[in-house]
């Protein structure tokens, strides 16, 4: 059976009476190359546990298994179930384990299912989770790799540089934790159901929190306050979030001595702007 061919797929499903579900974003793949790519970018191999979410019918599945040295998919469909067991019953390394991955206590899933292997992660993520796993995903702090396939404007925004219009909070809250890479893109004609969007694959290689940054909870304070009005001026955004305990001459005065102007926006400032800013701040009684 071949997990990509649109024949196959429908016998499949309808073997198992499964319906796709819209709130769960269910797309599935229909070109090989897609989970072949993607599996071949994570750099599984037999020293690898691969944490797969969303695993669908299981192509990726399948592409991370002959790779790496044991793979867990969470799977939230539980109609699915009996689709992987048909699947992928062939795999001895993989492992399907039913639940929500935003509800599941992650360090405590890789001490039981990947214990000894170095864990990563590769997954076509619903698009209507991206946010939330992969704050999840990098806040759990032990995974080597995360490659994951999402919707290209949310992959644009990830890898976005200060100064352009996709950059922002999340993008800097990324990049503060991880090396971020586009990789390529995915068209809609790859899927069943074809989306309406474009879909990227990216890879994120979380590295340690930047030396520069004193106090990581202010740090992001600040961060959100700043992007909290884009069309705001910094000196506003910071006078709304924190006018309580600064008068905007303080606050201007802030700005000068981090040597940004008065009428500079969020949204051109990089991690070690930011965090200059939040040590002055904190300097100055912000927290």
């Amino acid at each position: 059976m071949d997990l990509c061919n649109e024949r196959d797929i429908r016998a499949l499903l309808a073997r198992h009476g499964f319906r796709f579900s819209k709130s769960m974003g269910q797309n599935f793949l229909i070109e090989s190359w897609v989970p072949r790519d993607i599996a071949a970018a994570s750099g599984a191999d037999q020293d690898t546990g691969v944490l797969e979410i969303g695993p669908g019918i299981g192509p990726l599945t399948v592409q991370l298994a002959r790779r790496a040295g044991r793979v867990v998919a969470v799977e939230l469909d539980r109609t699915l179930l009996p689709v992987l067991d048909e699947t992928l019953g062939s795999f001895g390394n993989v492992e399907v384990v039913p639940g929500d991955i935003l509800k599941l206590d992650l360090p405590a899933l890789l001490d039981d299912k990947l214990k000894d292997l170095t864990p990563i992660v590769c997954a076509n993520l619903p698009y209507n989770i991206t946010t939330p796993v992969l704050t999840a995903l990098l806040e759990c702090g032990r995974f080597r790799s995360i490659t994951v396939m999402i919707q290209r404007e949310v992959a644009r925004r990830i890898c976005a540089r200060p100064g352009t219009a996709d950059y922002g909070a999340f993008s800097l809250f990324c990049q503060y934790h991880a090396r971020v890479e586009l990789l390529f893109d995915v068209p809609p004609k790859c899927f069943l159901p074809a989306p309406k969007v474009t879909s990227s694959v990216v890879r994120l290689v979380p590295r340690p929190a930047p030396s520069e940054v004193e106090d990581e909870g202010f740090f992001f304070r600040v961060v959100r306050a700043s992007f909290a009005q884009r069309r705001k001026t910094l000196l506003n955004s910071l006078s709304s979030a924190f006018g309580d305990r600064l008068s905007k001459e303080a606050l201007r005065d802030v700005l000068d001595t981090c040597g940004l102007p008065a009428d500079v926006r969020g949204e051109r400032l990089s991690i070690p702007e930011f965090a200059r800013l939040a040590s002055a701040l904190a300097r100055r009684g912000a927290e």
